[in-house]
C-alpha cells in the first residue's frame, strides 16, 4: 500500500520538471508494433489465464516464479510504483491552489525520481529504483472534479489497498489492475497510445465541459514509470463492468461482422466475450428498453459517435454486460439461502459521477426518475426476448486508435479478400454510421407497443441516420 498520506505529501516541497513542449515531444520516444485491445480489460480477476512460463504477448510476459511482467518488470515491483507515483503526485497537486486550465498545462510533464533508499522527498522502497512522470496533472485534476472525485478518494481507491490484477486479459499485451472497491481500472498502454491520449486532451476537455454525461472512457489520469531503462506506460480509467454484479453475458460490439465471432478458446472460458455474430445469434430479439431509457442511450451514442468522428476516431467498442436478474433469482433458489452469491453483496457507494451505465445516458431528468438506483445496481433496466428482466452495463472502450495509414493499409487488404463494407477497420464517418446504426437498431430496441406502431409506420425510412435532425424518436414522437 502507499506509504505517503494525503495530508504528508501535501507538505513536501517540490521542485517541478515543466515541460511546454508540444505533445509529440513529451512522451519518452520508443517503438511498438503490437495493438492494444481493451475489450477484455473488465473481466473478473481469476486464479487461470495467464501465460505459462517465458511465453510473451505483447510487452507482457511471466517470470521464472510465476509473476506476471510488463517490460521485463514485477507485476508487484510495477504496482508498487505506480501507488508511490500517484500518492505523490496527487498529494503534492492538492497544495497547490485551483485555477482555471490553461492551454499549456495539457503538455505539463512533472518527474520525480523514487530512489529505493529513499530521499528528502520520497520514501524508502523495496523496488528497484524508478522516475515517475504524470502528464497533464492539472488538466487530469479537473477531469476528476468534474466527476466528483476527491482527491483522499482518489489516493484511497488506488493506494490504501493492494491492486487486483486482472488475470486473463487476452490477447492485448497489456496489464491490467483494477482497485479493491471496483472505481478504477489501470491499464497499460503503448507509447502512440498515450501519446494520442495526450493530443486528445484539450478537445476531451471541451467536450466534457459541454457534456459530462458520456458512454466514453473517463479518463482520470496518464502516467509513465521509468525503470531498469523502460518506460511503462498507464492511464486510469473508470471501470464499466463491476465486479459485484455477475454478468451472465458479456459482449465487444463493433457493428461489424467480419471474423467477428468469438472463437473456440475464447468460449471455452470461464467468463467468456462475445462478438457481434454472436449477440445476432444469441439475442435476435435485441435488449429492449423502455421509450425514455432508449431515446436517452440512443442520444447519448449519437453525441459520442460525432465526437470520436470528429477525433478521427474508429475501431472503438460497445463494452457490454449483461446481468440477468430472473436468472440470478433462480441461481439463488438453486444454491439455497446462504446469501453467498455474487449480486447479493453490496453495491459500495461510488465515487464518481455520472459514473454507472444508467447516470452516463441520463439527461437531466431524461429518464428513469422513478429507477431505484439500489435495485438497478447502477444497470440499465432492459428486458430479452423471453421476457427476462436484465441489467445492461455499457461503455464505450478502445478509442485510442486513430487512422493513420496502418489502418488504412489494413483496410485495404482486408477489402481485396472480403466486402469492404463489413469490415471492422474502416475510415471513421463510415465507421460511427455503422457502429451508430447497429447499436440503435439490432442491439437496443423500445418494448412499447408505440414502437410497433412507429416502425409500421416508418417502413422505408432509416430513422437511425447519425447526423439528421431526426436521427433518434423523440418523446413527442411517442405521442403521435
Amino acid at each position: 500500500s502507499c506509504q505517503m498520506s494525503l495530508g504528508s505529501s501535501a507538505l513536501l516541497l517540490f521542485s517541478l520538471k515543466f515541460c511546454f513542449d508540444p505533445p509529440h515531444q513529451c512522451l519518452c520516444k520508443s517503438s511498438c508494433p503490437h495493438n492494444t485491445n481493451l475489450s477484455l480489460c473488465h473481466q473478473m480477476p481469476s486464479s487461470s489465464g495467464q501465460p505459462g512460463q517465458g511465453k510473451k504477448i505483447g510487452h507482457r510476459g511471466v517470470d521464472a516464479s510465476g509473476e506476471t511482467t510488463y517490460k521485463k518488470t514485477t507485476s508487484s515491483a510495477l504496482k508498487g510504483a505506480i501507488q508511490l507515483g500517484i500518492g505523490y503526485t496527487v498529494g503534492n497537486l492538492s497544495s497547490k491552489p485551483e485555477r482555471d486550465v490553461l492551454m499549456q498545462d495539457f503538455y505539463v510533464v512533472e518527474s520525480i525520481f523514487f530512489p529505493s533508499e529513499g530521499s528528502n522527498l520520497t520514501p524508502a522502497h523495496h523496488f528497484p529504483d524508478f522516475r515517475f512522470k504524470t502528464y497533464a496533472p492539472v488538466a487530469f485534476r479537473y477531469f476528476r472534479e468534474l466527476f466528483g472525485i476527491r482527491p483522499d478518494d482518489y489516493l484511497y481507491s488506488l493506494c490504501n489497498e493492494p491492486l487486483i490484477e486482472l488475470s486473463n486479459p487476452g490477447a492485448s499485451g497489456s496489464v491490467f489492475y483494477l482497485t479493491k472497491d471496483d472505481e478504477f481500472i489501470i491499464k497499460t498502454v503503448m507509447h502512440k497510445e498515450a501519446e494520442f491520449l495526450q493530443k486528445l486532451l484539450p478537445g476531451y476537455y471541451m467536450n466534457l465541459n459541454q457534456n459530462p454525461r458520456t458512454l466514453l472512457p473517463k479518463f482520470f489520469g496518464l502516467y509513465c514509470v521509468q525503470s531498469g531503462g523502460k518506460n511503462i506506460r498507464v492511464v486510469v480509467m473508470n471501470n464499466v463492468l463491476p465486479r459485484v454484479v455477475r454478468m451472465h453475458l458479456k459482449y465487444d460490439l463493433k457493428g461489424s461482422t467480419y471474423k467477428r465471432r468469438a472463437s473456440k478458446k475464447e468460449r471455452e472460458k470461464a467468463k467468456p466475450t462475445f462478438k457481434d455474430l454472436d449477440f445476432m445469434q444469441d439475442l435476435q430479439d435485441g435488449l429492449m428498453l423502455d421509450q425514455d431509457t432508449y431515446n436517452a442511450l440512443v442520444k447519448t451514442l449519437q453525441r459520442d459517435c460525432l465526437v470520436l468522428e470528429s477525433f478521427k476516431i474508429m475501431d472503438y467498442s460497445l463494452l457490454l454486460g449483461v446481468h440477468n436478474m430472473d436468472q440470478a433469482e433462480r441461481e439463488r433458489q438453486m444454491e439455497g439461502s446462504q446469501g453467498g452469491s455474487d449480486e447479493k453483496r453490496p453495491v459500495a457507494q461510488q465515487k464518481a459521477l455520472y459514473s454507472t451505465a444508467m447516470e452516463s445516458i441520463q439527461g437531466g431528468a431524461a429518464c428513469g426518475g422513478s429507477i431505484d438506483t439500489d435495485e438497478t445496481m447502477g444497470g440499465i433496466p432492459a428486458v430479452n426476448g423471453k421476457g427476462e428482466r436484465l441489467l445492461l452495463y455499457i461503455g464505450i472502450i478502445d478509442i485510442l486508435q486513430s487512422y493513420r495509414l496502418i489502418k488504412k493499409l489494413e483496410h485495404t487488404w482486408k477489402a481485396l479478400v472480403h466486402d469492404g463494407d463489413t469490415v471492422s477497420v474502416h475510415r471513421p464517418g463510415f465507421y460511427a454510421d455503422r457502429f451508430f446504426k447497429f447499436m440503435s437498431s439490432t442491439v437496443f430496441k423500445k418494448s412499447s407497443c408505440e414502437s410497433a406502431l412507429h416502425s409500421q409506420s416508418s417502413v422505408g425510412r432509416n430513422i437511425y441516420d447519425l447526423r439528421g435532425a431526426r436521427s433518434f424518436p423523440t418523446l413527442e414522437d411517442e405521442g403521435k
